[in-house]
């Protein structure tokens, strides 16, 4: 099980993580980031350092797993990633790893804003079948809220390729639970 520290992917954070979360006039809470502006994603993505924003607008990573991966955030149920040689694996493909986290970062930020104040999320289980890989281009994850209830949620997320194949598809599901503490201001 992965703890899920108040970010809005869901994934564990750093104390020191730049996140700011306020609650929306309909109830829902929103998440910014607070955006350096000479970060870049990949090696020098460090825990807890500014994160940026891409050429075409998105969040770079909120952590340092999603910095250096170079994960951008459209919308919380949407995180695009360019393929780069640090990615790749031995054999020469995308590693299976990268879309993991990247299915997990998507459920996680997804689900985030369908919790409250006094709630944190967890991951509990991820299903992921891999249906073919890439070697360059850009990488989108999109994922769906199918049940949300007190305690548990359960998601689904489709990875495709910048020329619409499908890599990737993942069913998963979340713990919800009460605080055990105050969220950093």
């Amino acid at each position: 099980m992965t703890d899920a520290s108040p970010n809005p992917t869901g994934a564990a954070a750093t104390p020191t993580a730049a996140v700011d979360v306020e609650r929306r006039a309909d109830g829902d809470r929103a998440a910014d980031l607070e955006l350096g502006a000479d970060a870049k994603p990949g090696a020098d993505a460090k825990p807890g350092a500014d994160v940026a924003r891409g050429a075409d607008g998105a969040r770079f990573g909120i952590d340092g797993v999603s910095g250096f991966m170079g994960m951008r955030w459209e919308r919380p149920d949407t995180v695009r990633l360019t393929i780069r040689p640090e990615l790749i694996n031995a054999g020469g493909l995308l590693s299976g790893v990268v879309t993991y986290a990247l299915v997990d970062y998507c459920m996680g930020s997804t689900l985030w804003p369908h919790t409250g104040e006094q709630e944190r999320i967890a991951t509990l289980n991820i299903s992921i079948n891999y249906i073919q890989t890439a070697v360059e281009g850009e990488i989108v994850c999109t994922t769906e809220l199918d049940r949300r209830n007190r305690t548990n949620a359960v998601l689904r997320s489709e990875v495709r390729h910048e020329d619409d194949r499908l890599l990737v598809t993942a069913i998963g599901s979340y713990a919800i639970f009460p605080a055990r503490t105050p969220r950093p201001a």
